[in-house]
């Protein structure tokens, strides 16, 4: 029957969209100079302060305060004011090491931790996203645009978008029957940004995601180096969902990667096609164990995650986008798929 799917986005300067910006700045800044470098860097951001905590294990030095300055310029906060701004902002870091229990598995290729990761993909567009977080995205990158270029003078960093997508009997969008916006719908949001609520990394996982479309393993992706699960795991069953989507092996795919700590395979590999898949979702994840290393070591390599990458994927989204890059996205290996499955079709 029809029904009704709503997903959100949040403007770049949302306070915990700010704080995962932080977070993901640090980490570009260390692996641009040590590649190899282990970072979990958290940050919560308040009125007049940020702090930053985490464990970073590198032999290279960058200016912490310096970066999470720039971030919060670069952001739009840059009037007293707001309440919050780059000059005058306090800074507090508190950086330890990468426990060495965690590091002995990892240093041997295993995964820093246990858990579950999942990647989707869809044909609702282009982009083989689903419609609701695409729309939600596009309406807040707009809201960034006419702030920034003075369209509408008054903007001021935070902001959301929420929209509501009909869907039909088949599980497609239906179509736009009727256009409803709303706009501020209590009347007034003057205080906004950090000044009106703390922030903090990794609290905005459907917005980085698909916008609560698919299923999410519970972890956030920003201040992450690659060899995180957390990271490299959802970007890497999104790669294998969405060239099962680009080969036509099915028009909906979800897959969940599993993994145990230490363990450099993973322990489990799941794929459900929704009842939409041309071959079976057991052949699928028999030819997905086949053709794709989705270690964490095999998907730093094939996705070549070991460089400064992420503090671009901090806001709209890590999935779907075109306007960066994000070699998750790459549907070069959809034929090999398809090539793989063909006796099963």
């Amino acid at each position: 029957m029809p029904s009704l799917f709503t997903s959100e986005s949040v403007a770049e300067g949302h306070p915990d969209k700010l704080a995962d910006q932080i977070s993901d700045a640090i980490l570009d800044a260390i692996l641009a100079k040590d590649p190899l470098a282990r970072v979990a860097c958290e940050a919560i951001v308040t009125t007049g302060l940020v702090i930053v905590v985490g464990e970073i294990t590198t032999d290279c030095y960058v200016d912490i305060p310096r970066i999470i300055r720039q971030t919060v310029r670069e952001v739009g906060y840059t009037r007293a004011k707001y309440g919050f701004d780059a000059e005058t902002c306090g800074v507090v870091s508190s950086i330890d090491e990468q426990s060495p229990d965690i590091a002995q598995g990892v240093d041997v290729g295993g995964a820093g931790d246990s858990g579950m990761m999942f990647g989707f993909a869809c044909d609702e567009t282009p982009e083989l996203m689903p419609l609701p977080i695409m729309l939600a995205h596009r309406l807040a990158r707009r809201l960034a645009e006419v702030r920034r270029n003075k369209t509408l003078s008054y903007l001021r960093p935070d902001g959301k978008v929420q929209v509501t997508v009909r869907y039909g009997d088949d599980g497609s969008p239906s179509g736009v029957d009727n256009v409803r916006t709303f706009i501020n719908p209590t009347g007034r949001f003057v205080i906004g940004g950090p000044v009106a609520d703390a922030g903090l990394t990794g609290r905005k996982i459907m917005v980085d995601t698909y916008g609560g479309y698919a299923r999410h393993g519970g972890g956030c992706f920003s201040g992450k180096d690659p060899t995180k699960v957390d990271r490299a795991g959802a970007y890497g069953a999104r790669h294998v969902a969405k060239n099962v989507v680009a080969a036509g092996l099915a028009r909906r795919c979800e897959v969940q990667v599993s993994y145990a700590i230490g363990v450099s395979k993973p322990v489990a590999i799941r794929v459900d096609t929704f009842g939409t898949g041309k071959v079976s979702d057991a052949a699928i994840a028999t030819a997905v164990t086949k053709l794709f290393d989705l270690s964490p070591l095999g998907i730093i390599k094939e996705l070549n995650l070991r460089r400064p990458l992420f503090r671009q994927t901090a806001v709209y989204g890590h999935f779907g986008r075109t306007d960066i890059e994000a070699p998750w996205e790459s549907t070069a290996r959809a034929a090999e798929l398809a090539e793989e499955l063909s006796q099963h079709a």
